[in-house]
């Protein structure tokens, strides 16, 4: 009996066109230009006078730009009776501070959740996952008396140790190591007679670059725009944000100063943000892919 031999199936690869090209770009582009405006529209607003501030309905553009907000702004800044350099060094230093240390405490104790076995490490971030649906107003309570106890009321110290035991950042890390930190090249580390800590330093901790430095943007931009914080009472430990409340609570009047206030405190954190945009978008990309 001859046989039969089923001709071979051809398979065609998809490839868009170039409508679907242009269609693509237009909607990108329509997503973006919806997503500016709001930046655009908070500089329009820090360089209007005050007739321009009250119209109804607001106009997204200037139509006669003044500078003279921001000379109210600095004005204002210099009725102080702290210092306004303090608030700005507060505010550097809590960011920087609590940054480096949400970092570092965050990628140290995910490799340990990730790739070291131990009794109970489940149930552990079985209670950091149910952590994450608690907010700050929900916990206040418990903190301030945490805080009280440990004598941390009205110290540095009561914004910095908070800002190092989120658990999001822990959460974050430990799902990027999971997926981005083959086994193997640990083990084969470790025969090779390496030390967890330089194992951690030297291999771990390149391989998730895109993740912790997404997570220095996050915990960045949350100390930089913290605000009244009811942990602190001294007027010499208060931040940038709280000063900056305290003096526009004027009414009106100083609406114009307001504006501008609003460009002057997002500058740092949009210059963070360019800077380091790359290894967002490389994380959002990558943690959810396993090898």
């Amino acid at each position: 009996m001859a046989s039969y031999n089923k001709p071979a199936k051809r398979y065609r690869a998809l490839n868009r066109s170039l409508g679907g090209d242009i269609g693509v770009y237009i909607v990108l582009a329509i997503i973006g230009t919806i997503m500016v405006i709001p930046l655009v529209y908070a500089i329009a607003q820090s360089l209007k006078p005050l007739d321009e501030l009250f119209i109804f309905p607001p106009r997204l553009f200037v139509v006669n730009p003044t500078h003279k907000n921001f000379g109210d702004l600095f004005r204002l800044m210099g009725t102080s009776w702290v210092p306004f350099s303090r608030y700005i060094f507060n505010t550097l230093f809590y960011s920087v501070t609590g940054t480096i240390g949400n970092v570092l405490l965050s990628s140290m104790a995910a490799y340990a959740m990730s790739k070291i076995k131990f009794p109970g490490r489940s149930f552990l971030f079985q209670m950091i996952v149910y952590s994450l649906m608690f907010n700050a107003t929900v916990t206040g309570i418990t903190n301030f008396i945490t805080m009280s106890a440990l004598g941390m009321v009205d110290t540095i110290f009561a914004i910095i140790i908070p800002a190092w035991c989120t658990t999001f950042g822990l959460y974050l890390m430990k799902q990027f190591m999971e997926s981005s930190v083959p086994d193997e090249v640990l083990e084969s580390a470790r025969l090779e007679g390496a030390g967890e800590f330089r194992i951690f330093i030297k291999i771990a901790m390149p391989m998730v670059k895109p993740a912790w430095i997404t997570l220095i943007i996050f915990a960045f931009n949350g100390l930089w725009n913290q605000g009244a914080n009811m942990f602190i009472y001294s007027e010499q430990l208060k931040t940038f944000n709280y000063a900056i409340g305290q003096i526009l609570a004027g009414g009106i009047a100083r609406s114009g100063a307001a504006a501008a206030s609003t460009v002057v405190t997002m500058i740092v954190p949009i210059i963070v943000f360019i800077i380091t945009q790359s290894n967002i978008i490389q994380t959002m990309s990558t943690s959810g892919m396993k090898d």
